[in-house]
């Protein structure tokens, strides 16, 4: 016996539960998106918060937290937010991350805007935070070209790490990889590899929205172009990179990667 069947014995109360279900599990139904706005907004403020924390926290105290730690320290974030909220939002956290799934016939257009904005917001609201609680600049969490290296030099580095992040994005959000682990795992780990061997050139932001927030607080927005071309042009690459090895998006798992989806099969049969 499934659901449906289920339902007429079940009375009122297990119909309302099973309607709010659906609601809650439709892509397409407006009622269910400001869940999934809110955890962009959160999810972004929680990597910002490390990501820029690094370099704040490093300015303030200096000496107490290295290289390897401030860079490592966003992919373990990322790998926890996609654990713990993955299924509501698709935790983007990076417009150029819901670029690329629309891109791919993953997302709709239609809800890329609200999901950059609040990206956004989630990243000004960190900045603001640590700059209030630390009382140093926003900008010495922010990313900027290393000196004696030229704004191209960086815009190339950041389409070529922001190329490999999504192709990894969109690889775990396909097929036989879609599982919550392997997605956080890989995705986390591949943020932690490319800030170790990138980020002495661009900061290995690979994210607009991860270097608008400092740049915003700190009304600093040296080179900020980069931050934004360099991670679209990427995304794009990534997008073609994805086209050869799996053929067109679209499908069903990707799609529910991409959008979020807060049901279970196992609810599911617990209900039938």
């Amino acid at each position: 016996m499934n659901a449906s069947e289920a339902l007429p014995t079940l009375g009122p109360i297990a119909r309302y539960e099973q309607n709010i279900v659906e609601r809650i599990t439709d892509f397409n139904d407006p009622r269910q998106e400001w869940r999934r706005l809110f955890s962009e907004l959160l999810g972004t403020f929680l990597l910002v918060m490390v990501a820029a924390g690094g370099g704040m926290m490093g300015q303030a105290f200096p000496g107490t937290i290295g290289r390897s730690a401030a860079v490592v320290a966003p992919g373990l974030m990322v790998m926890a937010i996609i654990l713990f909220m993955g299924k509501v939002s698709g935790a983007h956290l990076n417009p150029a991350v819901s670029v690329a799934f629309a891109l791919r016939r993953d997302f709709p257009w239609r809800r890329v805007p609200g999901y950059i904005v609040v990206q956004l917001i989630g990243a000004t609201l960190a900045a603001l935070v640590l700059h209030a609680v630390i009382t140093v600049s926003a900008k010495y969490g922010a990313n900027y070209p290393a000196p004696g290296h030229s704004d191209m030099a960086a815009f190339w580095m950041e389409l070529l790490l922001t190329a490999g992040l999504v192709s990894v994005i969109l690889g775990t959000a396909s097929g036989a990889q879609n599982i919550g682990l392997f997605g956080a795992l890989g995705v986390g780990g591949y943020i932690a590899l490319a800030g170790l061997w990138g980020s002495p050139i661009s900061g290995a932001s690979m994210n607009p929205a991860r270097t608008f927030g400092p740049d915003l607080a700190s009304t600093t927005f040296t080179g900020y172009w980069i931050y934004v071309a360099g991670p679209l042009a990427g995304a794009a690459v990534a997008v073609i990179i994805a086209f050869v090895l799996r053929g067109p998006g679209g499908g069903m798992s990707g799609s529910s990667a991409a959008q979020g989806d807060i049901f279970t099969e196992t609810y599911k049969a617990g209900k039938s």
